[in-house]
């Protein structure tokens, strides 16, 4: 049986954390994260720099949690490509929230929740592996890596959810 971890401000225990979650960063301007059963919740500020952490942190926290190296890596790449399309659709600073966590046995989810509802993924009609390409690889590369994954209606906009099957 594990030990609950104490909440933040020691006063209990949080259900489902572990002592060995991983140390997460403390909180900063534009980047509050916080521990969840099997992962992380991280609320940012699109820039750079809280880009960067949450997606560096997001393979810490799934391999911590037993996720494989190659699902880990791949979930790592789907999170990096939906937060690269929200800031280029919401420009920088656009608010979001990103859940990475795993889930069924060894599989790994990653959710990236926007305001942005009136801006939806969208394919476009060349095919992602011709030289005139310029863009919407990124809807064949979460195809390929989340089959199946989800754009959902939520309270600040909307939500893309991924599930990266784990391999074998």
């Amino acid at each position: 049986m594990t030990t609950p971890a104490p909440t933040t401000f020691g006063t209990g225990t949080a259900p489902g954390l572990t002592a060995h979650d991983p140390a997460l960063p403390p909180p900063r301007p534009g980047l509050y994260l916080r521990q969840r059963p099997g992962g992380i919740v991280a609320h940012l500020t699109a820039s750079q720099d809280t880009v960067h952490t949450v997606r560096s942190l997001a393979l810490t926290v799934l391999l911590a949690h037993g996720v494989d190296l190659e699902t880990a890596e791949s979930a790592q790449l789907v999170l990096s490509e939906l937060l690269g399309n929200a800031v280029r659709a919401g420009g920088e600073h656009v608010p979001l929230v990103v859940e990475v966590h795993r889930s069924r046995g060894t599989d790994a989810v990653v959710a990236v929740h926007d305001p942005l509802a009136d801006i939806t993924p969208r394919r476009t009609s060349t095919p992602a592996d011709s030289d005139e390409a310029e863009c919407g690889r990124g809807l064949t590369l979460l195809d390929i890596l989340a089959p199946g994954w989800t754009v959902e209606p939520s309270p600040i906009g909307k939500t893309i959810r991924c599930r990266v099957r784990a391999a074998g």
